[in-house]
């Protein structure tokens, strides 16, 4: 146990670490237009940079605890703090695509250790009585970043440049890691403990195989392309050899047994669709306000700011709830509240209203708020004690995937959806059409003119992308609904909601 003086200045500086990698998850959403004009890269493209980042992050998670282990705790929470600064650096000072792509995969990689290893240390500093304060205290931390995220990064990118948005790092690193220096005491070493590399490999490729398919296969014509083909035969290998691997091998890289857990595999697959429908939607509102709304940057990401706020209220408010009421109702509550959303935004046009925009957000995020605590609780309740360590690299594992996934996937669909719709518009427009025969409009969209049919494509590009928004958020509205008949599934926790055991698996 850390000495009670130094309690506070520990607590602050893993807390800072926290808050420099859950920010980087945001703070690039609404910078996203500007590093496409800077970059040189498509609509699609410039999603790489976000879904870099997670599935690097998602790799490295789940070997963070093995890591501490065998270089100790202290010692790889300083290298992944100083080798994150030192990529977020190398990212602000990116002058291509393939450069940033790689930089942010360098951040991921540094950055995934940060949240469970300072988890780790305020689990140890603070008695078992005062753990759930110090957890309440962390997953603020975590939520802070989608809160400040977009708002830090709009004002960053308006005043200053984009590139800020990956060097303001370089302050906040440089007093966490001075923090850590001076106050975190080092764990023992234990040399003994070995990591299944065969089924760390696999998984990784498999992953990452999956993800450049998944991030390409919009712009290469999906199965019409023999690399997409590769990619994903790579891809199903790979998980074939894990799976293999798994159920062979004596001590593997992920325990089988883990998912005779009825309620860690739902809590799995639940947080797979949060992941989903969360950062996909964040995803998509960056371009929605800057390009089809023509938002300042600034002015998009105060819009923005509201959804995390919605988070962080109702997870208070949870935190006070869970005992009281039902986790199942809870959960509900959260997948009805984040699903009217989605129903919401399927009716908005260019030309809906900022109070609109950050009720809807808020409304949003309050749905995570209910989402979060209650689901983390009830995926470990009756998971035995001593495999929860690897369960919440799992967990989180399956919620970067999710995300990763998920931006993929809705990216891919609003470029070729906008191609289909463009292309069933305009096939309307002729000569002929009688409403272009109006002198009005004939003066200014005359189709037998250069100017008239570029005005018209503008208009017909605009009309095409708001559908293939709303085909998005359908889309994220249905798979928040379709996971309800989960929920039947689910045990009640045999053990106090209020007890640590409970807190220390929010991550």
């Amino acid at each position: 146990m850390a000495k009670i003086a130094n309690r506070g200045a520990i607590t602050a500086c893993v807390i800072l670490a926290v808050i420099m990698q859950a920010l980087d998850t945001t703070i690039a959403n609404v910078a996203l237009p500007y590093i496409q004009g800077s970059v040189s890269a498509s609509a699609d493209q410039i999603n790489w940079v976000l879904t870099s980042y997670i599935v690097a992050a998602a790799i490295m998670t789940p070997p963070s605890g093995w890591l501490s282990g065998r270089f100790g705790r202290k010692r790889v929470l300083l290298v992944s703090v100083a080798g994150f600064v030192a990529a977020s650096i190398l990212c602000g000072l990116a002058q291509s695509l393939p450069q940033i792509v790689a930089f942010r995969l360098l951040q991921g990689f540094f950055g995934a250790a940060l949240v469970p290893l300072s988890q780790a240390i305020l689990l140890d500093i603070y008695t078992p009585e005062e753990r759930g304060s110090a957890m309440a205290l962390f997953g603020v931390s975590v939520m802070v970043g989608p809160v400040l995220g977009p708002v830090i990064g709009g004002w960053l990118t308006d005043n200053i440049s984009w590139r800020w948005v990956f060097y303001i790092n370089l302050p906040l690193g440089l007093l966490a890691f001075a923090g850590i220096s001076a106050f975190v005491q080092e764990t023992p070493i234990t040399r003994a403990s070995k990591l299944d590399w065969m089924g760390f490999g696999s998984l990784s490729i498999a992953i990452g195989a999956l993800q450049v398919a998944l991030d390409r296969g919009e712009q290469l014509n999906w199965l019409g392309s023999g690399e997409i083909i590769l990619e994903l035969t790579i891809a199903a290998s790979a998980f074939y050899i894990f799976l293999v691997h798994t159920f062979t091998a004596k001590n593997s890289f992920v325990n089988p047994r883990l998912f005779l857990d009825r309620n860690f595999t739902v809590g799995i697959l639940f947080i797979f669709v949060v992941g989903i429908t969360y950062l996909a939607s964040l995803a998509l509102m960056t371009p929605y306000l800057q390009s089809l709304m023509g938002y300042p940057v600034v002015t998009a990401g105060l819009v923005m700011g509201p959804r995390g706020m919605g988070t962080m209220l109702c997870m208070f408010l949870v935190g006070r709830m869970i005992g009281k009421v039902d986790i199942r109702i809870l959960l509900a509550t959260g997948l009805l509240l984040t699903a009217w959303a989605m129903y919401d935004m399927t009716g908005w046009t260019p030309d809906v209203s900022q109070w609109t925009i950050i009720v809807t957000g808020f409304i949003q995020g309050a749905g995570l708020g209910f989402l979060f605590v209650p689901l983390t609780t009830v995926t470990f309740s009756t998971l035995p004690a001593h495999q929860r360590a690897e369960g919440t690299g799992l967990y989180n594992l399956s919620r970067n995937i999710g995300s990763a996934v998920g931006i993929s996937i809705v990216s891919a669909l609003l470029v070729s959806n906008t191609q289909v719709n463009h292309e069933e518009i305009g096939s309307y427009l002729t000569p002929y059409n009688r409403v272009l025969q109006n002198p009005v409009i004939h003066q200014m969209m005359d189709p037998t003119t250069l100017a008239g049919r570029a005005a018209l494509d503008g208009i017909v590009t605009q009309q095409a992308t708001v559908i293939a928004y709303i085909d998005d958020f359908k889309l994220l509205m249905v798979l928040s609904l379709v996971v309800l008949p989960l929920l039947l599934l689910l045990r009640k926790s045999a053990a106090p909601a209020g007890k640590p055991d409970h807190a220390v698996v929010m991550e």
